[in-house]
């Protein structure tokens, strides 16, 4: 028996998720769609400052978090709550985003259902299995059970063709500019006790990733503290992951710094204000490499590989790794030489016009009516 309206659930987990998806929902919800929106629980309080961000809600919540939960526990939990939801909702699609353990869970319970699944920011690939780990798997895996693949760049749309998937592929560009440009038009304000923005050229960096704890993290921060120590005009602000394991040995070596403001997960609004008020942005972040390039802010990648090489052959990134030294001569030459930074804050961003998400709407309601 055919639903007077047909029913598309949508997956998220994580901030990044739920940044991402936030245009999605809005253009979905504002469509004749029967939209139920549906959080695992991943993240907690990260992904509800987002949804009061974009004045969302949940529909159902898994509420999966535990403390100390292994990729296992993500894993399982999420595909055994979604099993149940989805024979419960039944719906006509299921929309997930990136490469996270919740995307590839819901992913899979909806293939074991049989219900179709569209992949917001398919294609993205490193050709490392394991770095970053487990994303590179989680994306590649996702990519053989969609029927639609929304890819952010043409080189994603590439990437898919040469996995030889079966879906349909399609460029439609990167929902965060989407909802990058819609937070930015508010001219939002990251106020952080002690941080005069006019006093400083401010550095944002974040560091999070699993393939830089340990060694890694405490190589770049000696290339920040080597850069703070050259250049005493700047400042760097620093959000902490909630992770302690990211969060200690950052603590511990930047703490006692004068011109280092260690800060709490920023909201989203926030992180905005702060991109568009800093100099430069030192980051293993992903969104951060295709946002920062949106309001003319070069990045330096903390990493070995990047799934989002896009940016580093337009110009707005550069891979420059977790060696200190690297990242002092790749840092040293924005902060002393105005052409190379000027080049970099101008270069254009490829990763999309901000319409993405009604692409996304429209290629959705055709499938549907096929």
């Amino acid at each position: 028996m055919n639903k007077q309206k047909q029913q598309v659930n949508i997956i998220l987990g994580t901030r990044p998720e739920a940044i991402k998806l936030a245009p999605v929902i809005q253009v979905f919800q504002a469509s004749n769609f029967d939209v139920q929106v549906i959080l695992t629980g991943q993240h907690r309080e990260m992904v509800e400052q987002v949804m009061q961000l974009f004045d969302l809600k949940a529909d159902r919540d898994l509420e999966i978090m535990q403390p100390g939960q292994s990729l296992t526990d993500i894993t399982e939990r999420s595909l055994r709550g979604l099993e149940g939801l989805f024979q419960e909702n039944k719906p006509d699609f299921v929309i997930v985003q990136g490469d996270t353990t919740t995307a590839f869970a819901a992913t899979l319970a909806a293939f074991y259902q049989q219900i179709p699944v569209g992949h917001v920011e398919a294609g993205l690939r490193t050709n490392d299995l394991f770095n970053p780990f487990p994303e590179e798997a989680n994306r590649r895996l996702i990519s053989q059970l969609c029927q639609l693949h929304f890819a952010p760049t043409t080189l994603a749309v590439e990437n898919l063709q040469r996995s030889g998937v079966i879906g349909e592929i399609h460029h439609t560009g990167n929902t965060v500019i989407d909802a990058l440009l819609t937070v930015a038009k508010s001219q939002p304000a990251c106020d952080i006790p002690g941080l005069e923005w006019d006093k400083y050229r401010v550095i944002l960096a974040t560091v999070h990733r699993r393939e830089n704890w340990g060694e890694p993290l405490g190589d770049i921060a000696q290339g920040f503290l080597q850069l703070l120590e050259a250049f005493p005009d700047t400042a760097l602000l620093l959000p902490l992951h909630r992770n302690p394991t990211v969060r200690e040995p950052l603590q511990q070596i930047l703490g006692n710094h004068g011109r280092v403001f260690l800060t709490e997960p920023l909201d989203y609004a926030q992180l905005v204000g702060a991109i568009a008020s800093s100099h430069l942005l030192l980051t293993d972040s992903g969104g951060l490499q295709e946002e920062a390039p949106s309001l003319g802010k070069p990045v330096l990648v903390l990493r070995e590989t990047t799934e989002r090489p896009e940016a580093v052959t337009a110009g707005t990134a550069k891979l420059v790794g977790t060696d200190p030294t690297q990242i002092f001569s790749a840092g040293k030459e924005l902060l002393s030489d105005a052409v190379a930074y000027e080049k970099m804050a101008t270069a254009i961003n490829p990763f999309g016009d901000g319409r993405a998400a009604e692409r996304i709407l429209q290629i959705v309601q055709t499938y549907l009516e096929k």
